[in-house]
């Protein structure tokens, strides 16, 4: 059998990633506004530490959860993992006009 590909391995990834800190709080199919902020602190410091506003963890979670039922599920992390990888390509493209 083959190896995995490199996109195969990301999405392997980002799975382990998402039960690492789901079911932390006793739900494993979701994240806590704890695991968010865990997660988020964690694995995404940089962003965190960067930000002014002490509310923008709160709002994020709240945008994020489309169900409105103070959890994240998997779909709902992807949407945050998405626009992440958005905000990051727009970046590099922006990057590369000025140069």
């Amino acid at each position: 059998m083959s190896s995995p590909t490199e996109t195969e391995r990301c999405i392997e990834s980002l799975i382990a990633v998402f039960r690492k800190y789901a079911g932390k709080d006793g739900n494993s199919v979701t994240l806590s506004k704890t695991e968010f902020l865990t997660f988020m602190n964690k694995e995404l410091g940089a962003f965190t530490k960067n930000q002014k506003d002490p509310g923008v963890l709160d709002r994020m979670m709240k945008k994020l959860d489309l169900n409105s039922d103070g959890q994240l599920d998997f779909q709902e992390f992807l949407n945050l993992i998405g626009g992440l990888a958005q905000a990051c390509h727009d970046s590099f493209l922006a990057a590369q006009k000025r140069l």
